[in-house]
């Protein structure tokens, strides 16, 4: 639709005068999440709130220890902004918060120099089905089966822009769940607000491809700056 103690040898007050007190907020994002996937790289996707419809999108690496930020973009969400995912709706063009895994991408265009993740190119034949009767429910299709009907699945080359590049999120994918959404990406900005999933300007959607690295385990967490919906729940 269109992731050590150390010891104290002097008091908290002594170090807060001088200045090595870490202020609020001064943790890497990452850190402050209840789960990161268990890999060593991640894409946070976050918004103000849930009627938001734009935010910021960064990816991350864990470096001895430390999250360091490898980039950021502005991000586009749901044109109804952010909903708990496990309680989406299909159709409500809304974005399921939550982490995700990123199983695979895709593109009209070809991969970017460097690219490692699976890379599907974007065929006339080329499909993701969302009909809730098919087998292939929430599944890239090549060519689309007799069960899905076109009108409920989306033809990915008909979005030229939107889907130059992509990386599937892998929201109600592993077992699908009727009803509660499919085709669910981070890729390219159109026009406005999406149908659900997350879009970056085309450059950074290019960079992220280059920097995703499979053997890493990069996942992507989606949610708001605070509320039932924070991102540092998931």
């Amino acid at each position: 639709m269109r992731p050590g103690v150390v010891l104290a040898l002097v008091s908290a007050s002594s170090l807060a005068l001088l200045g090595f007190a870490p202020g609020p907020g001064s943790e890497p994002l990452p850190a402050q999440l209840a789960d990161t996937g268990g890999g060593s790289q991640l894409i946070t996707a976050q918004a103000p709130g849930t009627g938001s419809t734009s935010g910021t999108v960064t990816w991350w690496d864990l470096k001895d220890g430390q999250w360091v930020q490898a980039g950021s973009a502005p991000a586009r969400f749901g044109a109804n902004g952010l909903v708990e995912g496990a309680a989406r709706e299909q159709g409500t063009n809304t974005t399921p918060t939550g982490l995700y895994g990123l199983p695979f991408g895709f593109g009209i265009k070809a991969a970017p120099s460097g690219t490692r993740v699976e890379y599907r190119a974007v065929k006339e034949s080329s499909w993701w089905c969302q009909d809730n009767d098919s087998a292939a429910y929430n599944r890239w299709v090549d060519p689309l089966p007799a069960d899905c009907r076109g009108s409920e699945s989306e033809h990915l080359i008909a979005y030229s822009t939107q889907y130059a590049y992509g990386l599937v999120i892998g929201f109600n994918y592993d077992q699908p769940v009727r009803g509660r959404g499919a085709g669910i990406f981070l890729h390219v900005n159109g026009q406005a607000a999406t149908a659900g999933c997350v879009s970056v300007p085309e450059d950074a959607m290019r960079r992220i491809l280059q920097w995703a690295e499979p053997e890493q385990k990069p996942h992507m967490a989606i949610g708001t700056v605070d509320g039932p919906t924070a991102l540092t729940r998931y």
